[in-house]
């Protein structure tokens, strides 16, 4: 007798507290803000793709092939990255299906994760699936999104607004034209708020391969001489003008740590002329770019967009996997990392600078207690950025919750980020921080050191109300 396959169901009490004292209170509190708009000050969707509004072209393009959280996992269990697809173009059907087919026989090796979580949330809600993925359902999981996504309903404008989108923010390069930006804002038809922001971290690092050309480039695409360290200030500054022209509201900023060192002008003026003509030493490479993240605080003091900063990963692991695929494809590992020291010259020149916010992220889940929340609960303009990437799990923010508010209290964090290429798991991670924070805040009403009507307010907060102030919305 053929087995039946086992079905996918979502249970409406998922990482709410299992305590049966706590649970419904944290039921009450997820139904007030589970239907809330999204915000999402920081991920990285692509706006042309939007622009588009093309339809998606199979399941694994828009489920696999983008997401390193998903082939990263794979990969580990033993499966070749060419196989799922990663770092190719569109794959044909074939090819399609049998990275499917991988992904779905391979099921048991999400078990525990919050890639789990995401995905199932995905298949169920916006696909309507009710098997659960394994070999023996895999072409029928397929064959059931393929057919959603061949439908009006299930293109990238219709699900922006499926998912409740307010406010979307992608991740750019200071050199882009921002067309694709420009155009989604004078489209009538686009409700949500898409924005760019800046990332400069290619132009900050003079160890970068290509950072001469890059530098010379972005001098040209801002009408300015950057062959001089001037010019090369202007051209950073014009181009901060022009994303604040098309939307805005952050700068973002990933580097080997959290160092910022200043320089004094002759020094920082010599380290950039050796390093256009490359005799920079690395020495004076690292030290240019900790100097450079001081100089984009004073930017932000003087233009206003919020500056984030997520350091501590050891990017591109693995060299061989780079070469291959390419940055992004996860092989990115954190690293531990120091803020307190590293931050102090910044914080002394501009911490209590009216209207700067600086936005703290980290990948080493000690530092938040240890740093974090004790430099967002001293500086107005420090904020403890939610956790991320490997963090991004039920285990770390629950953590997170507890430690940082116990010493900064919930007004200092800066409300969840998604921090995706993965579009349609957006809903679903904004979801798990919803339930995680309701179960928290449940947990506080239940030792008295809350009432409910507290709670269900700092969760209407955390959700809507802190990013909005903390990104200047």
């Amino acid at each position: 007798m053929a087995s039946v396959p086992a079905s996918l169901t979502l249970h409406p009490d998922r990482l709410l507290p299992s305590d049966p004292a706590v649970r419904p209170l944290a039921r009450r509190l997820y139904e007030g803000v589970r239907d809330l708009p999204i915000v999402s000050p920081h991920g990285h969707v692509d706006p042309q793709m939007l622009l588009d509004d093309a339809p998606f072209a199979d399941p694994t393009a828009l489920l696999v092939q983008p997401d390193h959280y998903v082939t990263r996992l794979l990969h580990a269990g033993g499966i070749a990255l060419d196989r799922l697809g990663v770092g190719a173009g569109p794959m044909g059907e074939e090819r399609a299906r049998a990275a499917w087919r991988l992904l779905c026989a391979n099921w048991h090796l999400l078990r525990g994760t919050p890639v789990r979580f995401w995905l199932e949330a995905e298949l169920a809600d916006i696909f309507g699936v009710t098997q659960r993925p394994g070999a023996d359902t895999a072409d029928a999981v397929y064959d059931r999104i393929a057919d959603c996504l061949r439908q009006d309903s299930h293109r990238p404008r219709a699900l922006l607004e499926r998912f409740g989108i307010e406010f979307l923010a992608t991740t750019d390069d200071p050199a882009d034209s921002l067309d694709a930006h420009a155009a989604l804002a004078a489209d009538p038809t686009v409700t949500t708020r898409i924005v760019p922001t800046f990332r400069p971290d290619r132009y900050l690092e003079p160890e970068r391969p290509g950072w001469a050309d890059a530098v010379r480039h972005l001098g040209a695409v801002a009408d300015t001489d950057a062959g001089h360290y001037g010019g090369y200030l202007e051209a950073l500054e014009r181009r901060r003008r022009h994303f604040l022209a098309h939307g805005a509201v952050s700068t973002d900023h990933g580097h080997a740590d959290a160092v910022a060192e200043p320089l004094d002008r002759a020094e920082a003026e010599g380290i950039y002329a050796r390093a256009l003509a490359g005799e920079a030493s690395a020495a004076e490479a690292t030290a240019f770019r900790r100097h450079m993240m001081v100089e984009m605080a004073r930017m932000s003091c003087a233009d206003g967009l919020v500056m984030t900063l997520h350091p501590g990963v050891f990017r591109n692991h693995h060299p061989a996997t780079l070469d291959r695929f390419g940055a992004d494809t996860g092989h990115d590992i954190p690293v531990a990392t120091e803020y307190t020291r590293a931050l102090r010259p910044l914080l002394e020149r501009y911490g209590t600078e009216p209207g700067f916010h600086l936005v703290l992220f980290t990948v080493d889940p000690d530092v938040y207690a240890r740093e974090v929340a004790p430099l967002a609960g001293f500086y107005p303009a420090v904020y403890a950025g939610a956790p991320w990437w490997f963090l991004d799990n039920p285990a770390a923010i629950r953590s997170f919750q507890s430690s940082v508010t116990e010493i900064a209290g919930f007004s200092r964090l800066a409300g969840f980020v998604d921090d995706t290429r993965a579009f349609c798991s957006i809903p679903a991670r904004h979801d798990m921080s919803r339930r995680l924070d309701a179960g928290f805040l449940a947990g506080l009403v239940a030792e008295h050191r809350l009432d409910e009507d507290e709670a269900a307010e700092t969760l209407a907060g955390l959700v809507s109300q802190q990013p909005r102030k903390v990104f200047k919305l």
